[in-house]
């Protein structure tokens, strides 16, 4: 399945490496690259994680990370709404539109 990401996820994406990159470069990478092995993942088996309160919106956990990566499934993509650390306040997906 395709994959596209808005504005945010990719802002998202930016902050996250750009923050982790000041205190280790190999391990932003590595926080990168997971992440991405998740949304790859999820662009294979699009139904496979857990819906959130908003039936349109599911979440994949990063776990040996912590990050979570909000997307919405549509007919031929999946689209990468929101990427975040699950120790910041829950997201609401109201905040995305």
């Amino acid at each position: 399945m395709r994959v596209r990401y808005r504005e945010l996820a990719l802002s998202d994406l930016d902050h996250i490496f750009r923050y982790l990159d000041q205190r280790s470069p190999a391990g932003a990478r590595k926080v990168i690259d997971a992440i991405h092995a998740a949304i790859n993942d999820v662009a294979q088996n699009p139904l496979s994680a857990r819906q959130t309160s908003d039936p349109t919106v599911r979440v994949k956990v990063v776990s040996r990370y912590g990050y979570k990566v909000f997307y919405g499934v549509e007919a031929d993509a999946i689209e990468i709404l929101h990427v975040r650390h699950g120790a910041r306040r829950p997201w609401r997906t109201e905040e995305s539109r």
